[in-house]
Formats: C-alpha cells, structure tokens, sequence
C-alpha cells in the first residue's frame, strides 16, 4: 500500500502531462492550419488584383499611350506579385506593386476623359475593393501569425514546440513602406 500512493503521483502527473502535451500540439495544428488558410486567401486576392490589371492598363494606355514606363512598372509589378511564394517576397512585390499603381492612378488623374470612363471606372473600383481585401486578408494572416508565434515562444511550449516541427513564421509586411509613402512623380 505505500508504495501505491507514490506510483499514483506518478501516474497521475504523467496523465496531466500527456493530457497538456495533447492540447498544446493540437492548439498549435490548429493554429498553423489558420496561418496557411490566411496566406492561401491573400495569395488569391493578390491573383484577383493581377487579373485586373491588364484590363485596367489597356483603358488607360487607351489615353495615354506615351507613359510606356508606367505601363512597364505595372507589369513588372504584376508579374512579382504572381512569382512570390513567401510572406517575405510577397512584401517586397506589394512594396513595388503600390508603387506602380500609385503611378498609374497619377497618370489616370490627369486625363478627364479617361475618368469619365464607365469601364475606367469599374476597374478602378474593382482593384480598390481587391486592395480592401488584401488588407483584410493581411491583417488576418498577421493575427494568425503572431498567435502562432507567441505560443510557440512562450514556456513550457518553447522546450518541444520546435521538436515536434512547429516553427515560427514570417509575417506579411511591405518591406520598403518608406517608398510607398511619396506621391508618384508624372512628367508629361
């Protein structure tokens, strides 16, 4: 009988252990499952905005022909946005692509007849909307991520967090805010 109530501790904390060990790893799937849904619903709202594009950019060319380097910049931009396959590149492309677009709105701005467009217009609404999204989808992923994180930093979670194959993931930040922050410079 004494040596029952010591195996009992034992067992019974390797129960809670286990019990909490269980928890923990499927919090942290659970978490990890949302990181993934979150940069798989910004991956489509910037394939949205991609597709836009292109029509967006024959509207405008249709008024300004001349702005090839506009043109030009969107396109690079658009094909950056399409190739980038982690939170790291996507910021670094999102850094271009509001860049190029700010330029080509300048350049819209600057033709009446183009803004009276009916088409010129929905696209333009079209692309806003995908920027709301984008946002939205940015601001979720970074929630995801920073839930992630923190529960894989904090203890007792960092001393097997790691060993059982969670690590830490990178959020989806424009790399150069700086750059996006100054209005376009047009020269006609």
């Amino acid at each position: 009988m004494e040596i029952l109530i010591p195996v009992l501790i034992v067992v019974g904390l390797a129960v809670i252990v286990g019990i909490y060990l269980w928890a923990t790893y499927n919090s942290l799937v659970a978490l990890n499952v949302r990181v993934d849904e979150a940069w798989s619903d910004i991956t489509v709202q910037l394939k949205r905005r991609a597709d836009l594009l292109p029509n967006l950019i024959e509207a405008v060319k249709g008024y300004a022909a001349h702005e090839k380097a506009v043109f030009e910049n969107v396109t690079r931009a658009r094909a950056e946005t399409l190739t980038a396959s982690t939170p790291v590149d996507a910021g670094v492309a999102e850094g271009h692509m509001q860049q190029a677009l700010k330029s080509l709105f300048a350049v819209a701005e600057a033709y009446p007849q183009l803004q009276a467009s009916q088409n010129f217009l929905q696209l333009q609404q079209a692309v806003v909307d995908t920027e709301d999204k984008i946002q939205a989808s940015r601001r979720f992923y970074n929630g995801g991520v920073r839930e992630l994180n923190t529960k894989i930093k904090v203890f007792p979670n960092n001393l097997f967090a790691r060993n059982l194959g969670f690590s830490e993931r990178e959020f989806f930040e424009v790399v150069d805010g700086a750059a996006i922050a100054e209005p376009p410079r047009i020269q006609f």
